[in-house]
């Protein structure tokens, strides 16, 4: 059976487009938190690109969101590198799968800081080495629009969500094509 979705025109705005209704309060922070938790829950399954799910942490801090231009954007960021204070890190290695932050980085306390709702954590490849997000870990991420091809890497999971409108941008880092190769397998440019 299929639930309604909330706020079923989501999928058809970008992330300065909902920061806009936001700011005219045509939709709340919170209407677009559960927009994009609905889309993860139900896109999420066969794709693999969400692996670390924070909807909890999401839900507290909705109602405090500072006044930033992006001030309730659903955001996704990779599990590479980038600190969360009291959430995993793992690098999609298993040798930090356990490793829990003590404090969050920079660029995460900035994007915060605008107003982005980082609602989870995306799949990459072992230390975003590979430009194929098939970490040994966990399952591969697939691509949205044909999930027998690979979403690329190393922000292949954040590609792959944006692509299936889950969030409508995600953090991504590129040191030789990560962001370039899933940006372009996974038609958002």
């Amino acid at each position: 059976m299929l639930r309604a979705m909330h706020f079923p025109e989501y999928d058809n705005f970008d992330a300065m487009g909902l920061a806009d209704l936001v700011r005219r309060k045509e939709v709340s922070p919170d209407e677009l938190l559960e927009a994009a938790i609905d889309r993860i829950e139900a896109r999420n399954s066969h794709l693999e690109a969400v692996v670390h799910p924070m909807f909890d942490r999401a839900r507290q801090r909705v109602s405090a969101l500072p006044p930033g231009p992006l001030r309730g954007v659903p955001f996704l960021v990779k599990d590479l590198k980038l600190q969360i204070a009291g959430t995993p890190t793992s690098n999609s290695t298993r040798l930090q799968m356990r490793r829990v932050a003590t404090r969050s980085s920079v660029l995460t306390e900035r994007y915060e800081a605008a107003g982005l709702q980082i609602v989870g954590k995306t799949n990459t490849p072992e230390f975003g080495i590979m430009g194929i997000t098939e970490p040994d870990v966990r399952k591969p991420c697939r691509n949205p629009w044909n999930p027998a091809h690979t979403p690329g890497g190393s922000s292949g999971g954040s590609g792959s969500a944006v692509g299936a409108r889950m969030v409508p941008a995600a953090h991504g880092g590129d040191g030789g094509g990560s962001i370039r190769i899933p940006a372009s397998a996974c038609g958002l440019f």
